[in-house]
């Protein structure tokens, strides 16, 4: 009896330690729970960060220049039209779009050739290349691989882009303009021109220019003639003088 009177006591400890443990779990579970809210806070900013890609590529996506969109929706019906084409696919479009600069003399000077390069760059919006001698001419004092120039090859939606700003601002700022010639055709729908300054384009600052450079302009087409190219570009706008 003693024993068992004994052992009762012993009882009492025991209820006291969940009620400790409780009163220690109830913090922990706080602190839990606050982690949890905290990591919902993380994933929402890291959504948005997330999501702000996609839109600037979707704005990139949606631009169309202007004159892209000229041709899409004037020039090409104008010459199904005119020349009876029956799938969109047979009108000619604009292919490829080639600048080039020849340094001429001042191609043994690299700070020269790295001028028109630069100069060149800015016009078309991409970089340009430099151009390298093929073969060696004594006459000229030209020997193989020494640079003679810069030049770029526009596609797609710069090649529109350069178009715009070559026949809107850069040809109207031509000293003493009168049109260009509508004879250069190549007979295969290919046209080519002449700038003899570089400096008509506004990308270039006039006063920070050393050289003052020709350059030649090439367009080619898918046209099969001269007569389909020159309906293309004088859809355009081009200013031919006759």
């Amino acid at each position: 009896m003693s024993d068992a009177g004994e052992a009762k006591p012993g009882k009492k400890p025991k209820a006291a330690k969940p009620a400790d443990a409780g009163k220690e779990a109830k913090p922990a579970k706080a602190e839990a729970g606050a982690g949890k809210q905290a990591k919902p806070a993380k994933k929402k900013g890291d959504d948005a960060k997330a999501a702000a890609p996609p839109m600037e590529a979707e704005r990139d996506a949606s631009y169309v220049p202007r004159f892209k969109k000229h041709y899409l929706d004037v020039v090409r019906p104008q010459l199904m039209e005119k020349f009876g084409y029956k799938n969109r696919l047979q009108v000619p479009r604009i292919e490829k779009i080639v600048l080039n600069i020849g340094a001429g003399e001042g191609a043994s000077d690299q700070k020269k050739i790295q001028s028109a390069q630069n100069d060149l760059t800015a016009i078309a919006g991409q970089k340009a290349v430099i151009t390298r001698a093929k073969k060696a001419i004594s006459a000229f004092k030209i020997t193989a691989g020494r640079p003679v120039g810069v030049k770029v090859t526009l596609r797609k939606d710069r090649m529109y882009e350069f178009l715009d700003r070559l026949i809107t601002v850069a040809l109207p700022r031509v000293r003493d303009f009168r049109g260009v010639s509508g004879k250069s055709f190549d007979g295969r729908g290919n046209y080519a021109m002449g700038l003899k300054e570089h400096i008509v384009f506004v990308e270039i600052d006039y006063d920070k220019t050393e050289t003052v450079w020709g350059m030649d302009i090439i367009i080619q087409t898918s046209a099969r003639n001269d007569a389909e190219a020159r309906a293309l570009l004088a859809g355009f706008r081009m200013p031919f003088m006759n």
